[in-house]
């Protein structure tokens, strides 16, 4: 991973989010972290320029990371953020959100729901509640279906790389009993050589609700990060669009990465 890209309206989210980001980057020098503003008004470029310069100096104090800034004139926010991060060929982008729902947000026509949607590159959601500290811990859901076709691995392994976190891929089936079926022995070896470097491990959870299983799962696990690999009317986009479900709880207090297949 060689540029990160992170939206910074200068809200204490947008901060934070930019905070954890440098956090999490820190000590990898190949890696420049680009803070991007877009402005609708041409009489606010200067005062733009001129935060995102505030900014980068608070930052550098805390960290040794390459920090850049760009400053665009945007009609369009997503249209605007989705050119720069082509232009500069980032491989994630970071961005905050603030809802008391906040991951429910993620997946009802939220900004960042349309950002993953352009497929422009993974999406890192950071809440306002989610503290740093050492990813230890993270988790991916899988569905077991198809895994070769319809997991992005690379993605998911550049940010692996990063973290070298603890890596747990859970799947949840009420129809799971003592041993899992020949099928999903089979997706199971094909996500275990994807991930190989990692040294996966795999959990089998015989519950019938899914958020319910997986915010459990993630309890107990004490996880850290979650990886959600977004599709058209999968599992993962049910488990976050329930905004008052108690289940939220947990994961509106960890970042999300979102990574289409």
């Amino acid at each position: 991973m060689n540029t990160v890209i992170v939206a910074v309206d200068f809200s204490e989210t947008s901060l934070h989010a930019a905070r954890y980001a440098a956090k999490i980057l820190e000590g990898h020098l190949e890696v420049t972290m680009i803070l991007y503003h877009s402005y609708n008004t041409e009489t606010k470029a200067e005062e733009a320029q001129q935060k995102l310069n505030e900014l980068t100096e608070v930052l550098k104090g805390e960290t040794s990371l390459k920090i850049e800034t760009l400053a665009n004139y945007a009609d369009d926010f997503i249209l605007e953020l989705d050119r720069a991060i082509r232009h500069r060929k980032a491989e994630l982008l970071v961005m905050g959100i603030t809802e008391k729902s906040a991951l429910a947000q993620v997946f009802i026509g939220s900004r960042t729901l349309k950002m993953a949607q352009t497929k422009a590159c993974p999406v890192l959601i950071v809440p306002e509640k989610a503290l740093y500290k050492e990813v230890k811990n993270v988790m991916m859901a899988s569905d077991f279906k198809e895994a070769n076709r319809t997991t992005p691995s690379v993605p998911i392994k550049d940010f692996l790389a990063i973290l070298k976190p603890n890596f747990h891929i859970v799947n949840v089936d009420p129809e799971h009993f003592i041993a899992i079926t020949e099928a999903y022995e089979k997706e199971k070896q094909a996500l275990n050589e994807m991930f190989a470097e990692f040294n996966p491990e795999f959990y089998f959870l015989r519950l019938y609700d899914v958020d319910e299983a997986l915010n459990l799962f993630a309890e107990s696990k004490d996880i850290d990060l979650i990886i959600a690999i977004q599709r058209n009317h999968t599992f993962m986009e049910k488990l976050f669009k329930r905004s008052r479900t108690k289940s939220l709880s947990y994961q509106s207090k960890v970042p999300v990465l979102i990574v289409h297949e």
